[in-house]
């Protein structure tokens, strides 16, 4: 079994920052891809950032040179800087993390989300 735990959501004012992490433990064997989604009401979940296990990253065009995704191995944790943020940027965020567990069984799990709102 594996937990994801998601912090650092809030209410911040337009122009503001800020960092969410999402800290993965459990059955833990090795972890690939971790990303972050966000949600509106009323529309699909959506890519935000991912950021592969050897690094590499992509980024949805709307937050490009806003927000960077990063990780930390040795703590099993994902981040997203938000800087610039935007009230458009308003959502729920999700992180979701790709595992292998000791079971060498490999599927994707999800935070329970943190709601970011950007006051204008």
């Amino acid at each position: 079994q594996v937990e994801l735990v998601e912090s650092g959501g809030g209410l911040v004012q337009a122009g503001g920052s800020l960092r969410l992490s999402c800290a993965a433990s459990g059955s833990i064997f090795k972890i690939n891809g971790m990303a972050w989604y966000r949600q509106v009401p009323g529309k699909q979940r959506g890519l935000v950032a991912v950021i592969t296990s050897g690094g590499s990253t992509n980024y949805a065009d709307s937050v490009k040179g806003r927000f960077t995704i990063s990780r930390d191995n040795a703590k099993n944790t994902v981040y997203l800087q938000m800087n610039g943020l935007k009230p458009e940027d308003t959502a729920v965020y999700y992180c979701n993390v790709n595992v292998i567990t000791l079971s060498y069984l490999g599927d994707d799990y999800w935070g329970r989300g943190t709601q970011v709102t950007v006051s204008s």
